[in-house]
């Protein structure tokens, strides 16, 4: 049964895999770490947060919006294959997400350990997330604007991400005190440095030497 709905979605058994377990990372690092520990996210998730804020936007309704804009935008860039993987890592996302808002926190609270918890939870996003991009999917819209960035700025995935959330994060100190919002800037400076390993793997060149043919006379 699962192997006639994969090729029906005609993409690598693996790739579907490994795109569902950075989505369980990813979910499982936001609620047992990052929302125990108050530490706010950038991206869309934190352009959401601002915009309720500071403009009384109602959050569900920005967080479709900044989405489906994120991920048109996207699709002009990198066509139905990126939206086909964008969709089933979203999905992915929101049923863990669902899933581990249900169970709890299993991981006891780090409220008061705000470093240890912007380092722990940046190392779930950073590893999650590199699951899914090296993948070429996206869980959200601010994985879609990072790889739309990466493209048009010739930059690395890595980077693109430390803009648009360094971006959405200075923004929030018009809210959010800075001794707090520091453990934000840590943990995407953590998840950033983890998605470019990932990405190095990705394009490591081959190092085999090919040997040369022998000359004939």
């Amino acid at each position: 049964m699962l192997s006639k709905s994969l090729s029906k979605l005609s993409l690598p058994k693996k790739e579907i895999v490994l795109i569902a377990l950075g989505c369980l990372i990813m979910a499982f690092g936001i609620v047992n770490i990052h929302m125990p520990s108050q530490i706010t996210e950038g991206g869309v998730l934190g352009l959401v947060l601002f915009s309720h804020k500071v403009l009384g936007l109602d959050p569900s309704a920005m967080s479709i919006i900044l989405d489906v804009a994120c991920y048109a935008l996207a699709f002009t860039m990198l066509g139905w294959k990126f939206l086909k993987k964008a969709i089933i890592a979203s999905s992915f996302f929101a049923g863990f997400y669902r899933l581990f808002l249900a169970i709890g926190p299993v991981v006891p609270s780090l409220y008061n350990f705000p470093l240890i918890a912007a380092v722990l939870g940046g190392i779930f996003i950073g590893v999650g997330c590199g699951f899914v991009v090296t993948q070429g999917g996206a869980a959200g819209g601010d994985d879609a604007l990072a790889l739309v960035l990466s493209r048009r700025l010739n930059c690395s995935i890595a980077r693109a991400y430390l803009i648009t959330d360094g971006v959405v994060l200075l923004l929030s100190l018009i809210y959010i005190s800075p001794t707090r919002l520091v453990y934000s800037f840590i943990t995407t400076l953590v998840s950033s440095f983890l998605i470019g390993q990932f990405e190095l793997r990705l394009v490591k060149p081959s190092f085999s030497v090919q040997r040369p043919a022998a000359k004939i006379s």
